[in-house]
C-alpha cells in the first residue's frame, strides 16, 4: 500500500507535543492505512530506540501480561509505546488504566498511542475505564482527494471503487477487486470485529442484512420494510441491533430525521449511509446508471460530512426532503446534493421556511472537490 499523510498525523503530532498527559487513541476502519501510516510516521519522526511498536494482531496470546511486558520495556528505555489492534487484548482497558495512572506519578512518564478498528468494543473500554485519560483521533475511509493523490484515481473510478486503498491496484481486474473487498474487507470485519465479540442469533441472516443495507445507499427506509425483506419473524429491535453493530464496525452510518424534538428523531426511519462507494458497487457490479451515480455521489458527500465534528441528519416531510442537515454548535446547514438527476429543490425551500436561520448549501460534481478540500470553510463561504 502506498503511504499518504492521512489527516490524523498532524493532529497526532500536535497532541503528542501539547498534551502528552493523554493517551492518543487512533480509531478507524480496517484496511485504510492506519498501521502503514503510523509506521511511516514513527520511522520518519523518531530514532529506532525512541519508540516501541507492537501489534496484538499477530500475537496468539494477547492478555494483560502481554501489555505489561511491553509497557515495562518502553518504561525502561523511556520510549513512546504504540500498541496496534488493542481491542484484541482481553481486558485491555483495565490494565491500560492501571498502568497509565501509575505512569502519571512518575517524573518522566512514557507516552502511549493505541490503534484499533472495532469501534463498539473500544468505545466501551474508553468510556468505562479510560474516561478523562485519552484523546480520540478518528480515521476514515479514503476520500477522493486522498485517492487521487496517491493512486491517481479518476472521479468516475472513485464513484465505483473508492474507500479502500488496498483494492485500487486491482480495479483493472474487476473480479479481483470484488474478491478483495468481499473477503479481505467485508467478511473479515463481520467475522473478526463483530461476530467474534457480539452475540448474533443467526450469522447468516446478519450477513444477509448487510447486503440489503448497502443496496440502499443514502436512502431512507423503514425498519419494518427492512425486516420484511429479510423474511424474518423477529421485530424491528433486531434490525436496530444489526444497524448498531454495522455502525460500530465503520461499515455504515445511520442518520436520523432532523427534528427539534429528540423523541421524533429516535422514532424516525433511518437513512442508510454506506461509508464508502465500494460497498454499493459491490452489490451491482455493473456500470453505474444515472440513478446509481446520483445515489453514490450523495453517499460520498455524506461520508465527507461524517468526518466533521457535529451532528448529521436528513429531513423529510411528506414527499419533500433535504439530503443532509448538519448541525455544528448553533449553526444549522441544509445541504442538497445535485448530480444531474432531475431533482426539485422544493424540499430545501420548505425546510428554510420552517428553519429560517438554516444556511442553504448545494453541492454538485463541479464544486465537490472544493467542498472536500475544506468542508467547513466551504459551508461557511456560501
Amino acid at each position: 500500500m502506498k503511504t499518504i499523510n492521512l489527516p490524523f498525523i498532524p493532529k497526532l503530532k500536535n497532541n503528542l507535543k501539547s498534551t502528552p498527559q493523554f493517551i492518543q487513541v487512533i480509531l478507524g476502519p480496517r484496511q485504510v492505512g492506519k498501521t502503514t501510516t503510523i509506521l511511516h510516521y514513527l520511522k520518519n519522526e523518531f530514532n529506532e530506540n525512541e519508540y516501541l511498536y507492537v501489534s496484538a494482531e499477530k500475537n496468539l496470546v494477547s492478555n494483560s501480561n502481554w501489555i505489561l511486558e511491553h509497557w515495562q520495556a518502553a518504561r525502561l528505555e523511556k520510549r513512546l509505546l504504540v500498541i496496534d489492534e488493542i481491542q484484541k487484548v482481553e481486558d485491555w482497558a483495565e490494565i491500560i488504566k492501571k498502568l497509565w495512572d501509575e505512569e502519571k506519578r512518575r517524573t518522566n512518564p512514557i507516552r502511549c498511542i493505541l490503534l484499533g478498528s472495532s469501534s463498539l468494543k473500544i468505545q466501551k473500554g474508553l468510556t468505562e475505564s479510560l474516561a478523562g485519560r485519552f484523546q480520540l483521533i478518528p480515521v476514515f475511509h479514503w476520500n477522493f482527494n486522498e485517492s487521487k493523490e496517491s493512486y491517481k484515481l479518476k472521479f468516475e473510478e472513485f464513484l465505483k471503487f473508492g474507500g479502500y486503498p488496498g483494492g485500487y491496484p486491482l480495479i483493472s481486474e474487476q473480479s479481483d477487486w470484488i474478491n478483495y473487498v468481499k473477503h479481505s474487507i467485508v467478511e473479515a470485519v463481520i467475522d473478526k470485529d463483530i461476530l467474534s465479540v457480539h452475540t448474533v442469533k443467526s450469522p447468516a441472516l446478519f450477513k444477509q442484512a448487510f447486503e440489503l443495507l448497502i443496496s440502499y445507499p443514502a436512502q431512507e427506509i423503514s425498519l419494518t420494510k427492512l425486516l420484511g425483506q429479510l423474511q424474518d419473524k423477529g421485530n424491528t429491535d433486531l434490525i436496530k441491533y444489526y444497524l448498531t453493530l454495522y455502525d460500530g464496525a465503520f461499515l455504515i452510518k445511520t442518520l436520523e430525521k432532523y427534528s427539534t424534538k429528540p423523541l421524533k428523531r429516535k422514532s424516525s426511519s433511518p437513512k442508510i449511509l454506506p461509508l464508502c462507494p465500494a460497498f454499493y458497487f459491490l452489490t451491482i457490479q455493473s456500470e453505474l446508471t444515472q440513478e446509481d451515480r446520483g445515489r453514490t455521489f450523495e453517499l460520498i458527500v455524506g461520508a465527507q460530512l461524517v468526518r466533521l465534528e457535529g451532528e448529521l441528519f436528513y429531513w423529510r416531510e411528506k414527499d419533500y426532503e433535504v439530503d443532509f442537515i448538519f448541525k455544528k454548535g448553533k449553526s444549522l446547514y441544509a445541504i442538497e446534493v445535485k448530480s444531474g438527476r432531475k431533482k426539485s429543490t422544493k424540499g430545501l425551500n420548505i425546510f428554510l421556511d420552517k428553519f429560517p436561520k438554516a444556511i442553504p448549501i448545494i453541492i454538485t460534481p463541479e464544486n465537490y472537490q472544493k467542498f472536500e478540500e475544506d468542508p467547513l470553510k466551504f459551508l461557511d463561504s456560501l
